[in-house]
């Protein structure tokens, strides 16, 4: 690539991470040794959703499931294959209130963190945190698609530069919804009130997927990402599950 474009690439990246502050706008750094960039396209069509009625969420232990409210009727749970890994997979469950658990849409190809889930995140740590989230705030840069969410349109979702497959960011944040880790539910996913301060990381989304890892966002493909915003219900308290498979089951 000429010396002139790599540079125009660098200072758009960095114009966008000055604007949004967020944990997957900022230029990427290079992952630790050892770390692998496993990419591999996420729009791939998955398997056609399936009902599945379970008393609880398949793959979900004790401890997990004790973590989601009682109230909640709709769970996107992403799972990693292991601690490192950084490709996953998506599957929305909804109940009705004292009903089973069913899955709804999915499975889908899903990508996290370039080094994989940590259960301490840290700014810069290149880690999806692994937990339970709430998901109740919508936008992007595209038109809302038809979700009950609150949705933010807004020339600001921008995501400039390569990531870290040499893959352009450009489209990433079309559409986005926010992943209630170290921000104030009830806002714009541009919002940039840190509770946590801003040394736990911020700006943690689910937003459409750039076939390659993220900065610690989960990516789903766009169409997914459209079926998943016109799912989610905020009647129906949904949060987003997520972490490697042996996490999950404890």
């Amino acid at each position: 690539m000429p010396a002139t474009r790599r540079a125009a690439n660098t200072l758009a990246a960095t114009a966008c991470a000055a604007l949004l502050l967020t944990g997957c706008t900022e230029p990427p750094p290079a992952p630790e040794p050892g770390a692998k960039a496993q990419g591999g396209p996420a729009g791939q069509p998955g398997p056609a959703p399936r009902e599945l009625p379970a008393s609880h969420i398949p793959g979900l232990g004790p401890d997990f499931r004790s973590r989601i409210p009682d109230a909640t009727l709709q769970a996107l749970v992403v799972t990693g294959e292991t601690s490192d890994t950084n490709v996953a997979t998506a599957v929305l469950h909804e109940r009705t209130a004292g009903g089973p658990w069913r899955s709804v849409a999915g499975p889908w190809p899903a990508h996290n963190g370039v080094r994989g889930w940590t259960d301490d995140h840290y700014a810069g740590d290149l880690r999806t945190p692994i937990g339970v989230y709430g998901l109740g705030d919508a936008g992007g840069r595209s038109p809302d698609p038809g979700t009950r969410l609150p949705y933010d349109e807004d020339e600001e979702f921008v995501a400039s530069g390569t990531g870290f497959l040499g893959e352009p960011l450009e489209g990433s944040f079309d559409y986005v919804v926010a992943i209630d880790y170290n921000r104030v539910s009830g806002t714009s996913p541009l919002d940039k009130e840190r509770p946590l301060g801003p040394e736990k990381g911020n700006g943690l989304w689910v937003h459409v997927d750039h076939e390659g890892p993220t900065q610690g966002c989960v990516s789903l493909a766009e169409d997914q990402m459209r079926e998943l915003l016109r799912a989610l219900d905020p009647a129906k308290r949904p949060v987003i599950v997520m972490g490697p498979a042996s996490e999950l089951r404890k």
